[in-house]
């Protein structure tokens, strides 16, 4: 069963976009299309945060809060070339900002489940040895999972 879902836009604010060599078109909403002939494997092209400082960044987070006890699934809603992918990696962090554990995205629907000392996370888009791709969105959904025995308690 599907809990809440969260969707995540690549918008304007520029500070955590690679912007060396890129061009960059905002056609919709829903539809960036990112291009960089020159751009290594491996390199960062965006990133979303989880927490933010607001006086230092002027951004508010675009994650959601999310707990270790929860199992959640990510869906990615980019299109790239055949044979050509972007990456997604979530790092968590612990309150003390030191890292709690990181999973690496190659499918564009997956289950995750992060480490229980979770305190805020980074979602990060990496260039997997594409040059050109539109992105549309990249979904965090929780995954409620009842029994039956729950089921009939709650009626």
């Amino acid at each position: 069963m599907a809990g809440e879902r969260w969707t995540i836009y690549w918008t304007e604010y520029s500070a955590d976009t690679y912007l060396y060599g890129s061009e960059i078109v905002y056609h919709k909403k829903d539809d960036v299309e990112f291009t960089n002939h020159l751009c290594p494997p491996g390199t960062v092209l965006k990133q979303w945060y989880s927490r933010t400082n607001y006086q230092m960044r002027r951004i508010e987070p675009a994650l959601p809060m999310i707990d270790g006890e929860t199992d959640y699934r990510l869906f990615v809603n980019i299109d790239c070339p055949e044979n050509q992918q972007c990456l997604v990696q979530l790092v968590f962090y612990d309150k003390y900002e030191v890292e709690a554990g990181r999973i690496a995205i190659r499918d564009r629907v997956t289950d995750f489940k992060c480490p229980l000392k979770t305190y805020s996370y980074r979602l990060q888009l990496i260039n997997g040895g594409v040059e050109h791709f539109h992105f549309h969105s990249i979904v965090i959904q929780e995954i409620i999972d009842e029994t039956e025995e729950q089921t009939e308690e709650t009626k």
